[in-house]
C-alpha cells in the first residue's frame, strides 16, 4: 500500500485554509452584527454594520453550497 503523502499534505493544507478562513468570515459577520449599537450610538452607519455582516454571511453560505456542489456533482 502506497500513501501519496503529497497529495495528503495538499489536501490537509487547503482544508486547513478553508476552515480558518470560513470561521474567520463568520466571527466577522458576527461582529458586525454586535456593532450595531455602537454604530447607532456613537453615530455611524447602523446600515453599514448590518450590510457587511449579511455580506459575510452570503459568502459562508456560497462557500458551503459550492463545497456541497462539488460532493454531489
Amino acid at each position: 500500500m502506497n500513501i501519496d503523502w503529497a497529495a495528503l499534505g495538499t489536501v490537509f493544507g487547503v482544508s486547513l485554509v478553508a476552515t480558518v478562513g470560513l470561521v474567520g468570515l463568520f466571527t466577522l459577520g458576527i461582529v458586525g452584527l454586535s456593532k450595531q449599537a455602537s454604530a447607532a450610538a456613537s453615530g455611524g452607519s447602523v446600515a453599514m454594520a448590518r450590510t457587511g455582516a449579511y455580506a459575510c454571511f452570503a459568502l459562508c453560505a456560497a462557500a458551503v453550497a459550492y463545497g456541497i456542489f462539488l460532493i454531489v456533482a
